[in-house]
């Protein structure tokens, strides 16, 4: 409606070819244009605008916007900061962005045929007849395209779309410059350029008013080549340190509502193929939805391996018992951690049953309780410094691997395993890991078939580092930034020292590394050596044991969906606490939600500064992070304790449930629920 008449003729013709433009919509040979000359400074065109609102006379204003958006060589040419330049690398785009800025910012506010006419020359320059590969000025022209507000505007979708199958449509080289170019944008023009591909993709596949757009039969290239620039976007946000936005701002919350599994499915039939599925640029995919898909595509393996189960048993005529549908683990409590390596060493062929945990010796049917605790107990023991399994550093807050060489490794087998498990069955677990821990993890995504293929390796920089041993970290940062003669002040070599069982051992970083000196000219491989030495290579067997674990339990290639952040969020939860949501969810057990005891419980929670409510989360839950699905999933509870207001209250950390004796004061109540809370390492198990 809004559009000037010729979008009606592409509105008609788009619907007839998914293939490149074709050859009816194609405008007629043009003679080579006059390259053309930069027609005014940003400081001409604003004093025009500000003229033209005071005067009402826009015609110097829209000869401006009729020549600049007439062809993709005006429009690279009014936007350049040198017309005579090349601008030929990837680092500088050679465009004012400041410029580009002001003229898109007024463009939104000036008479209606200022906008169509601008729509109308990018209608004209998306159809012209293109002859061999496109230029740089060519690319520069997309770059400008690409941030015009106007395709907000669902009214210009149908010239969006087209702008953005030319786009998808380059090949990789002029995607390698666009990517770095965009790079360089603000996080204020870089944001709005994310969120309208997002709306573009969520408008079409749920449109507010069908009418507005083409059946989706006839544009169905619309979503691939949104989501493939989408990508060219995502890829210019990873190549930023720190990223521009957060890799969650790429989150399309739309997508939680279409039928994932299918897109799954269509993904591991068709691969990266001409077949499109969102699972393509998972970066797209919520958290949220990942962990649907990794639930479901859960539950099928586990559905399909008890199926199996049960036909070899009734194929050997023996009777079934539910029993054999279930991973089922019997431990002593005395002997937690070897009877549960021997229990699941045992039963390596049902570790994708779903988990039922007794413990020897008590009566309990495990409704969910016994086997969150199974893990909370595990977890305690297994990662408790004595163990000597795990090192806990201070300064950083999370364990790493010890690098001890020892005759057995089975039992960081058992912590993969166990990760895995509660990825499986949804269990949250309280394990503090770097973040550099889970991009190993998915160091392939999936397990290799050739058994001698080194697993659990990555790239690892000082910021990895920085993550686990921070002091370290900066002295080597210090190292490389050192103005004086590093050979001589530093007298080091390609050699490092590590303690184990109090003797002093030395290793080389590379051969002969003990007779060559650290200098200015190789510190920097001698910083990369030890930290790939400490992060990869000492504990090399100690982490693909542990990777191979958690491999054997969640083999999915729903894994390779995952970014090491979001395998962080799915065995640990989420650091975001909520507690507003949290009281809305919470059940009660003997009060009412209007009592006074709760009403003070609430005001005082809410109250609480941020490591409080942590502390309150980690007392009642045995951990103070959030599953994915928010605090909802957690099922918390509040019971009423009959017991004196002397007492302190209790918590039952395997069913997320708080006992709160009915505290006469608001006073009296935070006073013993800061005591309880702050005096607990997270068990207060009757």
């Amino acid at each position: 409606r809004d559009l000037p008449p010729i979008s009606l003729d592409v509105r008609q013709k788009q619907r007839i070819s998914t293939d490149p433009l074709s050859s009816e919509m194609k405008a007629p040979v043009l003679p080579e244009p006059i390259l053309p000359v930069q027609p005014k400074t940003m400081k001409d065109f604003l004093e025009d605008v500000e003229k033209a609102k005071s005067s009402g006379d826009w015609k110097t204003v829209y000869d401006f916007y009729l020549t600049t958006f007439d062809s993709f060589p005006e429009l690279s040419a009014a936007f350049k900061k040198d017309a005579s330049a090349s601008f030929n690398t990837i680092e500088d785009s050679g465009i004012n962005a400041k410029f580009v800025n002001a003229v898109y910012d007024a463009l939104l506010n000036t008479p209606q045929d200022i906008q169509k006419t601008v729509l109308k020359g990018i209608i004209n320059s998306l159809l012209q007849d293109w002859k061999g590969p496109r230029t740089k000025d060519d690319l520069r022209a997309y770059f400008i395209l690409l941030q015009n507000p106007q395709f907000n505007n669902t009214s210009t979708y149908v010239i969006y779309a087209h702008l953005l199958r030319q786009t998808a449509s380059l090949v990789e080289a002029d995607h390698h410059f666009l990517a770095h170019w965009f790079k360089k944008l603000s996080q204020k023009r870089f944001k709005p350029l994310v969120e309208r591909l997002l709306q573009f993709i969520s408008l079409r596949l749920f449109p507010a008013k069908p009418e507005e757009f083409p059946p989706i039969s006839k544009c169905s290239w619309w979503i691939p080549s949104a989501s493939k620039v989408l990508a060219l976007l995502n890829t210019a946000n990873n190549l930023v340190h720190p990223p521009l936005i957060p890799y969650t701002d790429f989150y399309n919350s739309t997508l939680d509502h279409i039928d994932l599994m299918e897109e799954y499915h269509t993904w591991q039939s068709f691969g990266n193929s001409h077949r499109f599925s969102f699972c393509q640029y998972p970066f797209v995919i919520s958290i949220a939805a990942k962990k649907i898909i990794i639930q479901r595509d859960s539950e099928q393996q586990m559905i399909s391996i008890a199926r199996q189960s049960l036909v070899d048993k009734v194929s050997r005529r023996q009777r079934p018992d539910m029993n054999m549908l279930f991973l089922n683990m019997k431990v002593r409590r005395t002997h937690l951690v070897s009877d549960s390596l021997d229990e699941l060493t045992r039963k390596r062929a049902d570790l994708k049953k779903k988990l039922k945990v007794t413990f020897v010796g008590e009566a309990g049917l495990d409704m969910g309780g016994l086997t969150k605790e199974w893990f909370l107990l595990l977890i305690r023991q297994i990662f408790h410094p004595d163990y000597g399994m795990f090192t806990y550093h201070k300064d950083s807050y999370c364990h790493w691997f010890s690098s001890f060489k020892c005759d057995n490794y089975s039992e960081f087998r058992l912590v993969g395993i166990l990760m895995g498990l509660a990825v499986y069955n949804s269990i949250t677990l309280d394990i503090r890991f770097p973040p550099c821990c889970y991009k190993k993890l998915l160091s392939p995504p999936i397990v290799p078939s050739d058994q001698n293929t080194p697993v659990g390796i990555c790239s690892v920089t000082t910021d990895d580092l920085c993550q686990i041993m921070p002091e370290l970290a900066h002295g080597l940062s210090e190292l490389l930034s050192y103005e004086g003669n590093v050979e001589e002040d530093f007298y080091s070599t390609f050699q490092v020292f590590q303690e184990e069982f109090g003797i002093i051992k030395s290793y080389n970083l590379k051969p002969g590394g003990d007779k060559i000196p650290v200098t200015n000219q190789n510190r920097k491989e001698y910083v990369q050596l030890y930290i790939d030495f400490l992060l990869n290579k000492s504990i090399y067997k100690q982490f693909a044991a542990f990777y191979y674990g958690f491999h054997s339990v969640c083999a999915s290639n729903a894994l390779m969906l995952l970014r090491p952040e979001e395998v962080e969020i799915l065995v640990c939860g989420s650091p975001e606490l909520d507690m507003h949501a949290l009281q809305r969810s919470t059940q009660y057990d003997g009060y009412a939600k209007t009592d006074l005891t709760i009403r003070y419980f609430w005001d005082v929670v809410l109250g609480f500064p941020l490591d409080l409510q942590k502390k309150l989360l980690h007392f009642t839950t045995g951990s103070d992070r959030v599953p994915v699905g928010g605090m909802a999933d957690l099922n918390f509870k509040i019971s009423k304790n009959e017991t004196s207001t002397n007492w302190l209250p209790v918590a039952h950390t395997c069913f997320n449930q708080l006992c709160l004796p009915p505290y006469k004061s608001k006073k009296d109540l935070k006073q013993k629920l800061i005591i309880g809370i702050s005096n607990s390492e997270g068990f207060g198990l009757e």
